[in-house]
This record gives C-alpha cells, sequence and structure tokens, in this order.
C-alpha cells in the first residue's frame, strides 16, 4: 500500500500489509487448506474451527497452534507454541527458549475485487533477539509494508517485485 494510513503495531510485534489481486476467498484457502498452507509455510495439520488444535513442523521445532479466532474470508487467529529441541551438535544456536505468541491474519476486500492482508505476529520481536536489539524497522516493497515493532509509523512507498509465494500456493 502506498497510502499514509497509519499502522498499529505493539514494540513486540512483526506486521506485515499487502495489497493482493485475488479475491478473500482464494487467500483464506492459502492460509486454512493443509496442503496450501504448507506450500508456502510449512507442513501442517491445521483445521480452521476456533478450538481446534493444530501443528507446524518448523524446522527447529515443532509448533503448537490453536485456532483462537475464525471468521472465514475475513479473519484467522492463532496462538503460536514452538517449544526448544534437545540440544543438536549440528546447530550451532539452537532454540534455547519457548516463543508463545498470536498470530492474526485480517483479510479484507478491495474495491477491485483484491485482498488487503494484514499479518501481525505478536510477541515475535521479543522472541526474536537480533531484532529486539533494533526494533524500530520498516521496509516497502510491490505495495507491501513490514514492521517490525514500529507503532504509528506510516507507510513507505512501495518498491519493486515482492514474491507472492502465498498466492501462488492457492
Amino acid at each position: 500500500m502506498t497510502d499514509e494510513k497509519q499502522v498499529q503495531t505493539s514494540t513486540d510485534s512483526l506486521a506485515f500489509e499487502c495489497e493482493l489481486p485475488d479475491p478473500p476467498e482464494k487467500v483464506w484457502r492459502a492460509l486454512t487448506e493443509p496442503r496450501l498452507l504448507a506450500a508456502w509455510l510449512m507442513p501442517n495439520d491445521i483445521e480452521p474451527e476456533i478450538g481446534s488444535h493444530f501443528a507446524f513442523a518448523g524446522p527447529d521445532a515443532r509448533i503448537d497452534c490453536e485456532v483462537l479466532e475464525a471468521e472465514p474470508g475475513r479473519r484467522l487467529r492463532y496462538s503460536w507454541r514452538e517449544r526448544p529441541k534437545t540440544q543438536d551438535a549440528s546447530r550451532p544456536e539452537p532454540l534455547d527458549s519457548p516463543m508463545d505468541s498470536i498470530v492474526t491474519f485480517t483479510l479484507d476486500r478491495t474495491t477491485t475485487g483484491g485482498t488487503r492482508l494484514r499479518i501481525v505476529h505478536d510477541g515475535f520481536v521479543r522472541a526474536a533477539t537480533p531484532v529486539a536489539a533494533s526494533p524500530q524497522v520498516t521496509m516497502a516493497s510491490a505495495g507491501c509494508r513490514l514492521s517490525l515493532g514500529a507503532p504509528n509509523t506510516p507507510n513507505p512507498p512501495g518498491a519493486a517485485n515482492m514474491p507472492r509465494m502465498l498466492l501462488r500456493a492457492a
């Protein structure tokens, strides 16, 4: 997005906004169908029903989740609980602390029939030590905006190409 809309995030959130040409129904499928979600994120067994438990097969640890909110085509919210693995000699820096956070996907239909997608990962910056050292980071690309703990930062102008893996999956 290239307008001056303010994006509200807490200081420990990773927030991403993007306008996609595809309708919310297609974006919803990419977020909630296990095969499509796995194509752009990780293998999983998601069922988009409030209270359902599912897991991502993360590269470093299993990520246990619970669906907290599911409004088809509009909003998906789930807990994200990544637990450390036991010490692995092949990994120089083991995941040494749990990550308990919340991920929220908000989908709004645009006037052209596409989707304005907003992803907020609350608690992410707190858990990501290198990012936490400099939490006021904002980037923009191809009508998308990424904000790492930068509350009330106006959108900068869009830049060149941004991967569309989410929609390629759907």
